[in-house]
């Protein structure tokens, strides 16, 4: 299968290169450590007396701070050195500031491609090599598989969509799966869907997911969260219902912000806390919030600090997320609504005790969300009207809102522990 998929690795790479080159300088910051993705890692210190060392690969952010504790724990126990890769400019910058004392080396990915992937195999010389999430490169399995090293896969999912896609090449999938020593599962259902797709049912666990054990930010007493909403430009009176837009995508800020008019139109003290998923999309989302006239404070312009009466505070800044949610009394959650699919991650809401509203489209998050709704922390909405709907609802209601609250911090403390259980096994 190996030579297969090199043989059409080459003209998919030339094929895609234009589009992705474009990718790359629309988003910008991929010029630090480009040469990474050619395998050319910079040089690591010798391998320490006794420890082994693990090549940990987390594609973005979402991967990159659900490992954090891992790396922690792993700094802890004194038996390993990391080296920890990533795919994305945001997650390297966010690798950089978090863990460069948890590490011994962090950089990009290479392109999954024979020459660059035996170069980096070269340079960083794994004892252990770990994938996160839904993985899966076939050179670099393969190295592993040639450098007799075994291959770990942790907090692993499999979506709607990736759980159909492998079942149409479920041949393929199993010679993928097979090179995994061990498959730690994000929950049983994504447990059930892996054994089902790869025959591996005595190498897979289930551990949990690795993202409710990420320093959750939770709940703010009421003076700190009147100084955060302060520092907003929302005041600092509890009488003010802010809504927050969490990692939104195209579409969706027009929803949040039809809310909002609607809810100030009707007397209740409205605001909206606008952080889409992508800051690139700043100039489209600035011309939404131009010809919505309200006042608004563009965050990464005019700097954290926003005038007293803003009615809108646009966080296009990166890595700030976790801290704002703090400050919202009811948030919806982004890439739910069609056509977007997948969704962005819920927990960090109800970690921090904001209840959570979604569209259909929450597919990435399947088996949180329906946690979630049955404990009454989050409600799925079948379209953009009863998103509204159910907006307008809540804003209205403080009881269900603070019962609903209470909820999701009892949800998410309920579900940790993820860490601990791989652990376990990734030094056993």
């Amino acid at each position: 299968m190996i030579w297969f998929y090199r043989i059409i690795f080459i003209p998919l790479l030339i094929l895609a290169s234009p589009y992705y080159i474009w990718r790359m300088l629309r988003r910008g910051g991929y010029s630090e450590g480009f040469i990474h993705r050619f395998g050319l890692f910079p040089a690591l210190p010798s391998k320490a007396l006794g420890r082994r060392r693990i090549w940990i690969q987390a594609v973005s952010v979402g991967e990159i701070e659900a490992i954090g504790p891992l790396l922690q724990q792993l700094k802890a126990k004194g038996q390993t050195e990391v080296v920890l890769t990533t795919t994305t400019s945001t997650g390297y910058r966010i690798a950089q500031d978090k863990y460069k004392d948890l590490c011994i080396g962090i950089g990009f990915f290479p392109l999954d491609f024979w020459p660059f992937s035996r170069i980096a195999w070269s340079r960083i010389a794994p004892d252990k090599i770990i994938l996160a999430e839904g993985e899966l490169w076939p050179e670099h399995l393969h190295q592993a598989k040639n450098h007799n090293i075994p291959a770990y896969l942790i907090n692993a999912r499999l979506s709607d969509k990736s759980f159909a896609r492998h079942q149409k090449f479920k041949s393929i999938t199993k010679n993928l799966f097979k090179q995994f020593s061990w498959i730690g599962a994000g929950s049983e259902e994504d447990a059930r869907r892996l054994k089902t797709i790869c025959d591996r049912e005595n190498q897979i666990e289930v551990t949990g997911n690795l993202k409710f054990d990420v320093s959750a930010d939770g709940p703010l007493s009421a003076s700190d969260k009147n100084k955060l909403r302060s520092e907003l430009g929302f005041g600092n009176s509890a009488e003010a219902m802010v809504l927050l837009g969490s990692s939104t995508w195209e579409g969706e800020e027009a929803v949040l912000l039809k809310a909002l008019k609607n809810l100030r139109d009707t007397g209740v003290d409205a605001r909206l806390l606008l952080v889409p998923r992508h800051a690139e999309r700043r100039d489209a989302v600035l011309k939404l919030l131009e010809s919505s006239g309200l006042n608004y404070h563009q965050r990464s312009v005019k700097g954290t600090q926003a005038p007293e009466g803003t009615i809108i505070h646009f966080g296009d800044t990166t890595g700030e997320l976790r801290q704002l949610t703090r400050a919202a009394d009811l948030a919806f959650t982004g890439k739910s609504l069609p056509p977007h699919d997948g969704g962005q991650t819920p927990i960090e809401c109800a970690a921090a005790g904001v209840p959570v509203i979604y569209g259909p489209h929450m597919t990435n998050f399947k088996s949180i969300c329906q946690g979630l709704e049955k404990n009454g922390a989050a409600i799925k909405c079948a379209d953009a009207e009863e998103v509204l709907k159910e907006i307008l609802s809540l804003a209205r209601d403080r009881n269900s809102l603070t019962k609903k609250s209470a909820a999701g911090g009892a949800w998410h403390k309920s579900n940790q522990g993820a860490t601990e259980r791989t652990l376990h096994k990734l030094l056993s």
